[in-house]
């Protein structure tokens, strides 16, 4: 049975940060949803997404194949229900559809919108991520569920006994090394992959999770609920962040209620407010409408794509969305939303340069010695560059 994972309108609701990936793609609590999927389907998984993002992200047809929704997150309950449908049959929650199995036959004309004459309705709770503060908002939830899920039947690797940890639920993988840290798994757990360092003098709050090959710098403060993807270089204080992987933010500064792409790097000194002097309610750019969009919440920092960066001292606004491959520095606030491939500050800002800014992608993916830059991840970023023309005038 094949897991193919497909996108609906979540897809546009979530720009600038599925631009670049499929909506499954997306990491919340430790693991990617689809990473979940294939962990509680005990099976591989493809993707029906956009016809540009296919190269990258392939989908792959069988003769039996589950159709998810890449927005929905798995839990044990849902999974049960789907392993129990029956060629033909879908599942919907909220009028949205979560999943349909179809032999090959049907397969390829499936419909993300489409309706099935034998649906059943499910009426448990599901964690939908439909806007990008949902993937920093829902992080709590899905952290503990991954939590669980990766921890079960399995023992921490011993840690060092420099470090404090305060509680029980603190699991490392091996490889994961940390001296003169503590961990407080008070209020969540704390969970660090193979070949992680936290480096002397850090201080983390649970829930927390640490991918594989992250670096923790000296004096950093974490605060829960905070996800650290794999392979980057994080200080400061960050606090319910998810940072997806491939990312820096190596020095001093705050990053609070925000999520932050792969083959980012954040300045030193670089800030986000994550809270209005008012105690308003904070908007967010929203793409399909092209306005800013209530998110009912109080606190909301910062929203960054993949290849966006920041020089030292940046002060991004309470509610900041940053495009895809955006470049800003400078003194001041930049506005609330600077457009994909933008390049300046808050004194304006003029067109990234489309060969400079593939040559900086290049160069920031060939410092990780197992990703290229190839032509599949080259198409992409061209593609993107000429869907967002619109919104850089």
């Amino acid at each position: 049975m094949a897991i193919i994972l497909f996108d609906d309108d979540a897809r546009n609701t979530l720009l600038p940060l599925t631009y670049t990936r499929p909506v499954a793609d997306l990491r919340i609590g430790i693991l990617t949803i689809a990473e979940k999927w294939a962990k509680y389907l005990s099976s591989d998984f493809s993707f029906r997404t956009e016809a540009y993002l296919q190269a990258r992200f392939p989908l792959n047809i069988q003769d039996d194949n589950i159709f998810i929704n890449g927005s929905v997150c798995p839990d044990e309950a849902v999974v049960e229900v789907i392993n129990n449908l029956q060629s033909g049959e879908a599942l919907t929650y909220q009028n949205k559809l979560v999943a349909v199995k179809l032999k090959d036959l049907y397969a390829g004309n499936f419909d993300p919108f489409g309706k099935y004459a034998n649906e059943t309705v499910y009426t448990g709770d599901l964690i939908v991520i439909k806007h990008p503060e949902d993937i920093f908002r829902k992080n709590d939830a899905e952290l503990r569920k991954d939590f669980k899920l990766l921890t079960k039947g399995r023992k921490s690797a011993k840690m060092s006994s420099t470090n404090t940890i305060i509680g029980n639920d603190f699991f490392a993988e091996d490889g994961a090394q940390a001296e003169c840290c503590s961990f407080s798994t008070i209020n969540g757990p704390i969970y660090l992959a193979a070949d992680t360092e936290v480096w002397e003098g850090t201080n983390i709050r649970g829930p927390f999770a640490l991918c594989d090959h992250s670096q923790i710098k000296m004096g950093t403060k974490i605060y829960g609920a905070t996800t650290i993807g794999p392979y980057c270089r994080i200080g400061g204080e960050v606090n319910n962040a998810v940072v997806w992987g491939y990312s820096s933010k190596g020095h001093e500064g705050y990053l609070g209620n925000a999520v932050v792409g792969e083959w980012c790097n954040i300045g030193a000194d670089s800030n986000n407010s994550n809270l209005k002097n008012n105690y308003g309610e904070v908007k967010l750019w929203d793409y399909p409408s092209q306005s800013m969009r209530n998110t009912g919440l109080l606190f909301c920092g910062l929203i960054m794509a993949d290849h966006a960066k920041c020089g030292i001292n940046t002060m991004f606004n309470t509610g900041t969305v940053v495009g895809v491959s955006a470049n800003v520095f400078g003194g001041g606030y930049p506005p609330n939303y600077i457009p994909d491939f933008s390049w300046g500050g808050a004194d304006g800002f003029v067109e990234y340069g489309f060969d400079k800014m593939m040559e900086t992608a290049a160069k920031a993916i060939g410092r990780r010695p197992h990703r290229k830059f190839d032509d599949a991840e080259k198409a992409i970023l061209t593609e993107v560059y000429e869907l967002t023309k619109s919104f850089r005038k």
